[in-house]
């Protein structure tokens, strides 16, 4: 799957944060309400313009973000 062609990221739209293309739904959207335990299909009801493919671009999205991405702990 080429994300450029689900994931938009234009600095007039949500202020440049990614979105699913052609809508104003944020990637971040998506993967709060997965992490929050919804499944695709209620996410599909609550967002009739956006398809299966476009939260598997989410997902693929979050995953190329964080391969370019150092994480370290947090030591208290």
């Amino acid at each position: 799957m080429i994300l450029t062609d689900r994931i938009e990221l234009n600095p007039r739209i949500c202020n440049g944060r990614p979105v699913i293309k052609g809508t104003r739904i944020p990637v971040s959207v998506i993967l709060e309400q997965i992490a929050a335990g919804e499944s695709w299909d209620v996410l599909l009801v609550g967002y009739p313009e956006l398809k299966k493919e476009d939260i598997q671009a989410a997902l693929l999205y979050a995953r190329s973000s964080l391969d370019h991405t150092e994480v370290r702990a947090a030591y208290g």
